[in-house]
């Protein structure tokens, strides 16, 4: 890899004339021109006078350009890309939570962020796809909210093009430098206010690197992307890893098990990456495409984000016929913390090995705890955001002696393999007894009828705290919830046993696609 640590720099070593985004409809965009379209980007929002430590919000469709536009725009300014689906009221806390100087929509676009910029203040620009040019090609152009549904008399979209905006002598391009802030997120805020997390280039660069050297990718991969790209996990591990060794990425418009065996048909993939409950989805379709998957032989499967339960890997691994890499992420690591290796000892319930950042466990009181040892699991390396953004009182709670805590609760084995017992907030406390709920998932999960599990509190008026579960029964089999029952009554002590099952056609999910504990209870009426 370059020794630039910007996301410039991190695409450099793909040949000019290698793929480096492809989708259906448009013809492959190559390395030459992402890197001259990058370049094109970044003097076109200088021109407008965007530019270094700048803030730009980008609302787009998951697909090529939100990819190509999160690589262009963060090598001018930091960009800040947000779930299309958020209302006016969320986009206009976001734009103005990130002080954001400029919005990014698509030309035609009416989502509710234009009426969100308009109300703030905030610049607009508008995106025109150039799919003839290659899968990602976009050109930019100032606009207002009244002019973008102005189309010009050509038919395009009326806004100025940006190249064009500046007259006369043209300034210094100012690209962006390993130290700025490429990056920013926010968490998700289920217990409390969304945090912004401020990631760098050198943070990006780093885990990107970490996530190509685990998977032992090269430029002959291509990589199969469905997950959203307003994500950590679709940004670092979908795009920049597979983009950071040269190979090529195939963009989807997002996760849809109906249409996965034909994009896989299409994209031609060596692997791709995902959350638990899309494998389980894809698995209910695998049985019919067994062609499909004979004719493009994957060399491993990835999953991030929330717990792969063991007989989910085996199921994956079985209609794949390759390796399932369990891997543990979060937003403040820039994504990878751990994976299981692609070639070695690779334990299903396991997140595997340190994978970048340095891991430990460390009790309440900061002391740092021994092997086989549970605790709050501590991370800390270059892939680690610095702090939290204007918020002293977190960052005082989260970075302790140097370690940034992650609030999971886990243990660091014999042989250095770290297995999560549990999110800290989602642990249920029943009566003084402290239960995982990942534990009771995986026992529901054992049943053969059962597709889906979600433990979770439900509040008692004498125990504080009980444990309730959502299950979404295979298609074909039946299961009460006696019968669940009794068969975890083999598998988990009494108290763990859940009070009450529920039986769900779908389980609540977030806009990733994770399963959401907290909360669910007063979702289903159990609060």
């Amino acid at each position: 890899m370059s020794a630039d640590r910007t996301l410039r720099g991190l695409i450099a070593s793909g040949r000019d004339d290698a793929v480096a985004i492809a989708a259906r409809d448009a013809p492959p965009l190559s390395y030459g021109a992402l890197r001259a379209l990058i370049d094109r980007t970044v003097r076109s929002l200088n021109d407008l006078g965007v530019g270094r430590g700048d803030r730009v919000a980008i609302v787009l469709p998951n697909g090529p350009e939100m990819a190509t536009a999160f690589l262009s725009v963060a090598s001018a300014a930091a960009s800040a890309p947000l779930n299309p689906a958020y209302r006016q009221d969320e986009f206009e806390f976001y734009l103005e939570d990130l002080k954001a100087k400029a919005l990014i929509v698509e030309a035609g676009s009416d989502s509710p962020a234009l009426r969100a910029a308009e109300k703030l203040g905030v610049k607009l620009i508008t995106l025109t796809p150039e799919p003839q040019a290659g899968a990602g090609a976009f050109q930019l152009s100032a606009a207002s909210v009244d002019a973008l549904h102005s189309p010009s008399k050509d038919g395009r979209p009326s806004g100025r093009p940006l190249e064009r905006v500046s007259r006369g002598h043209r300034p210094r391009l100012q690209a962006a430098e390993a130290d700025d802030v490429a990056l920013i997120l926010h968490t998700s805020g289920t217990t409390s206010r969304p945090k912004i997390v401020p990631l760098r280039h050198a943070n990006i660069w780093t885990s990107a690197g970490n996530i190509a050297t685990s998977l032992e990718l090269s430029a002959n991969d291509r990589a199969l992307n469905v997950m959203p790209l307003f994500h950590i996990h679709g940004l670092i591990a979908g795009l920049s890893a597979p983009l950071s060794r040269g190979g090529a990425v195939f963009c989807t418009a997002g996760f849809n098990a109906l249409k996965f065996f034909a994009e896989m048909e299409e994209a031609k993939p060596t692997w791709y990456t995902a959350v638990p409950t899309m494998h389980q989805t894809i698995l209910t379709r695998a049985a019919r495409h067994k062609e499909v998957i004979a004719r493009h032989p994957l060399r491993f499967v990835r999953s991030s984000s929330s717990s792969l339960p063991p007989t989910v890997i085996g199921e994956l691994e079985a209609a794949f016929r390759c390796p399932v890499i369990e891997a543990y992420g979060m937003t403040e690591a820039t994504h990878q913390m751990a994976s299981n290796p692609l070639n070695g000892t690779r334990k299903p319930g396991s997140v595997g090995v340190p994978a970048g950042p340095e891991i430990a466990i460390m009790d309440e009181a900061g002391r740092l705890l021994g092997r086989n040892e549970t605790g709050e699991v501590v991370i800390r390396g270059d892939n680690v955001t610095a702090a939290y953004e204007n918020n002293p009182k977190a960052n005082a709670q989260a970075f302790v002696n140097g370690w940034f805590r992650t609030g999971d609760q886990g243990v660091i084995d014999s042989d250095g393999y770290l297995t999560l017992t549990g999110r800290l907030k989602e642990i249920i406390v029943r009566g003084g007894e402290k239960i995982s709920p990942r534990e009771v998932d995986e026992a529901l999960m054992a049943h053969p009828a059962v597709l889906q599990a979600v433990a979770f509190a439900v509040p008692h008026p004498m125990l504080g705290e009980d444990v309730g579960a959502a299950v979404v029964l295979r298609e074909g089999l039946t299961a009460t919830e006696q019968e669940l029952g009794a068969f975890l009554s083999e598998r988990l002590a009494a108290f763990k046993t859940p009070r009450k099952i529920l039986f769900l056609a779908e389980i609540p999910k977030g806009a990733t696609g994770k399963l959401q504990r907290i909360g669910l209870a007063q979702k289903l009426g159990l609060g």
